[in-house]
């Protein structure tokens, strides 16, 4: 493994386990790989897989606009399970599920093989190159997904090469009525398998291609696959493909061919490598960081870190495995509740995009930690749903605009999946939730999309539509109104105004009338006519603004503190005591199932109210449960309990977030620094204001930035000490030395 152990991990042993597999991936196609020497396995993934349904045609919105005036009634009246009836009787209806193609099996048959079991073995994985390698004795496997090719490649090397090699589609919960046709065919390099699947009851299908390359020996057909015997190397080049009808074989053949003799020069597997690496590491290394951990933790597998007590060894390697596995999981479409990998056809809550809190948690970092691919994918996939969400917004609220969904396939747009425990179409938050990314990324790089811009109307005339009723004060009254996925004590989940709706409806009327002068006015005047924010008996900003509707501690999701991250209504140094109540909502804030995503969000709005101890809290229970796989993949629950990306992918979120935070117009270093990271350097992040930053701390209390501005602007500097104004000169780097405590 090329690099420091900081950009990579590694395992002494080989996966037994698909959830333990290392991860390779281009945004595209994905690759989770085992390294067994005598059993090699690279499970293939693609973000386009997902099993269609015999339903295709109920998978639209349901038609209840015409039911809104008198739901409202029932509301504003305080019956307070109106929202109950609120349906068109349908029943819990998932999104269509993703699922894994195949995986290729390289089998070294036992007869005759003089390889030594008892050598050393290593398997690692370089986050620097996306590249896994696996060794023993004279045998070497490495494998990665090109970004450039588009392509899995993989290339396994032996004095004396003898593999069994096919394309096996049988993995844990691949349906019985699945209809497989193999295919294998000698070449001039060595062989091509192809495998094709067809859906049960369906003319989609997905085919899978394989072009084997094989040096010395011998190759031949061995239905379903091919027998390579006394080879000194074999490069094998995957990729599969969902369709419909049959997929031409002979054309994809001859395109992997092409990678492997079109001009300048035939194509080794360094020439395949050093292609993609020029996407792939430009991106990864963008941004580091390093906590001084101790070398000799460091050099240490990722299995021994995990059992040990964490620390700055631990987080190191974690922030890189995130960043890694982000950035392999982000193309086509951003990471799904899997990132882009699974090993089960059953994988839990159908491996979608769960919009409503996953999502955006996972993909926090993009900004902020340099990884625009990740931003381009999220955009790719709003604003490619657009028209589902307007026929959302349509035909459940007889209004123009748009309204997200909280879950989808990648392919529909439309909300479909509610039931009366989780009323999802009732949420009208998500446009400006799934928007919020965007603006950052465009604040970032100093150049607005005009179609993030035009999303941003689309979500103001929803507004503007929706937003009819009044409460006795003359304020606008959301109503329905619902708080992922949280209900008030003794009351029914869709009720009135929410905090994150009502922080979704400034937000989004606010920012859409910068971004349309023409409309501004009538924008910001619906926007002024919301109602305040609600403090509780508690002293706690209410989940619900609206007189008689208790909060609910004890839950996983934290949709109310929404005007505290991402957003910046609420903030220690502008609205100081709505932040002192949001401090103490986060503190009754239970942890209810101990879901990854909810202590990491915790994390995060705990970094933005500069609570380091909150953070430091939410940090260890994560590092602390057990909820990290051998692969550095995350789970959903302690104790390794559902593969879920939330927690790996978000976790640089945190620790960026600890370190650095910034807006169009302040910069904040060190707003929540844990004890227990007491020196560090974190290099190459990215302001809202148009700079990047490099920032060290040293654990006597020092801390430096050094800011490179590609934007002239006054900002306010906000640190330990207090606030300042820092001016900034496009192209004239600024140091800064501050106290990190």
């Amino acid at each position: 493994m090329s690099g420091t152990p900081v950009h990579g991990t590694w395992e002494p042993e080989p996966a037994a386990r698909w959830e333990d597999a290392f991860l390779s991936g281009n945004g595209h196609h994905g690759a989770l790989v085992f390294g067994d020497p005598d059993t090699d396995r690279v499970i293939v993934t693609h973000h386009t897989l997902v099993r269609p349904g015999g339903d295709d045609g109920r998978r639209r919105p349901p038609a209840l606009a015409a039911a809104l005036p008198a739901l409202q009634d029932r509301l504003l009246a305080g019956d307070t399970a109106a929202a109950e009836d609120f349906t068109d009787g349908r029943p819990l209806q998932w999104v269509r599920p993703f699922h894994p193609a195949f995986q290729l099996r390289l089998n070294r048959p036992p007869e005759g093989d003089t390889h030594d079991t008892r050598a050393p073995y290593r398997r690692a994985v370089d986050f620097t190159t996306g590249e896994t390698t696996a060794t023993r004795a004279g045998w070497t496997s490495r494998v990665f997904v090109s970004r450039a090719d588009d392509v899995i490649v993989q290339h396994v090397t032996a004095p004396h090469l003898t593999l069994d090699l096919s394309l096996d589609p049988r993995l844990p919960g691949a349906p019985a009525g699945l209809r497989i046709g193999h295919g294998a065919v000698l070449t001039p390099e060595g062989a091509l398998l192809t495998l094709r699947a067809r859906y049960p009851g369906s003319d989609l299908a997905y085919t899978g291609v394989t072009l084997a390359a094989v040096t010395g020996g011998t190759v031949k057909l061995v239905p379903p696959g091919v027998l390579v015997e006394g080879a000194t190397e074999v490069l094998l080049m995957t990729r599969v493909h969902r369709h419909t009808g049959e997929l031409d074989t002979v054309a994809e053949s001859r395109a992997l061919r092409d990678l492997l003799d079109g001009a300048p020069y035939p194509a080794s597997y360094d020439d395949l490598l050093a292609r993609h690496l020029a996407r792939h590491r430009t991106a990864y290394d963008r941004v580091t960081l390093d906590l001084a951990a101790d070398p000799a933790e460091r050099a240490l597998p990722g299995s021994a870190l995990l059992a040990g007590a964490g620390g700055p060894a631990l987080l190191e390697r974690l922030f890189a495995a995130g960043r890694y596995h982000l950035l392999s999981a982000s193309g086509l479409l951003p990471p799904r509740l899997t990132g882009l990998w699974t090993g089960d056809w059953n994988t839990a809550w159908s491996g979608a995009f769960t919009t409503n809190a996953n999502l955006n948690l996972q993909t926090a970092s993009a900004a902020a930690a340099a990884l625009p691919e990740v931003t381009e994918a999220h955009a790719a996939l709003v604003h490619r749903q657009l028209p589902d969400w307007r026929d959302n917004a349509r035909e459940i609220f007889g209004a123009r605009g748009v309204v997200a969904p909280s879950h989808t396939d990648g392919e529909c747009g439309h909300t479909y999946h509610f039931s009366r425990e989780y009323p999802l179409h009732l949420w009208t938050a998500g446009a400006d939730w799934l928007l919020k990314p965007l603006l950052d990324h465009d604040e970032t790089h100093g150049t607005p999309d005009p179609r993030t811009a035009a999303a941003l109307a689309e979500v103001a005339l929803f507004y503007e539509d929706f937003l009819q009723r009044t409460d006795d004060g003359g304020h606008l009254v959301v109503v329905p109104s619902y708080s992922p996925e949280n209900r008030p004590a003794g009351a029914s989940w869709g009720t009135l105004n929410a905090a994150m709706d009502l922080s979704a409806a400034r937000h989004a009327l606010r920012t859409a009338a910068d971004h349309h002068p023409e409309h501004a006015d009538r924008w910001r005047a619906l926007a002024e006519r919301l109602p305040a924010h609600r403090v509780n008996a508690d002293g706690a900003l209410a989940e619900w603004a609206w007189p008689g509707l208790a909060d609910t501690y004890d839950h996983r999701h934290l949709s109310h503190l929404y005007g505290v991250w991402p957003l910046e209504e609420i903030n220690p140094y502008d609205t100081p005591d709505l932040a002192e109540a949001a401090r103490r909502a986060l503190a009754l804030r239970g942890a209810e199932n101990d879901s990854a995503h909810g202590h990491l969000h915790h994390a995060l709005v705990a970094a933005r109210l500069r609570d380091g101890s909150g953070v430091a809290h939410a940090l260890d229970q994560v590092l602390g449960g057990d909820y990290f796989h051998a692969s550095l993949m995350s789970a959903h629950y302690p104790h390794r309990d559902v593969y879920n990306a939330d927690a790996a992918h978000a976790l640089p979120a945190v620790l960026v977030e600890m370190l650095v935070q910034s807006t169009p117009d302040r910069l904040v270093l060190l707003p929540a620094l844990p004890a227990s990271c007491p020196q560090g350097e974190l290099r190459g992040v990215r302001t809202r204001f148009g700079a990047s930053l490099d920032l060290t701390w040293t654990a006597d209390g020092r801390a430096s930035a050094r800011l490179r501005p590609e934007r002239t602007r006054r900002v306010e500097l906000r640190t330990p000490s207090g606030a300042e104004p820092l001016d900034l000169a496009a192209g004239e780097d600024r140091v800064i030395n501050v106290k990190a405590r």
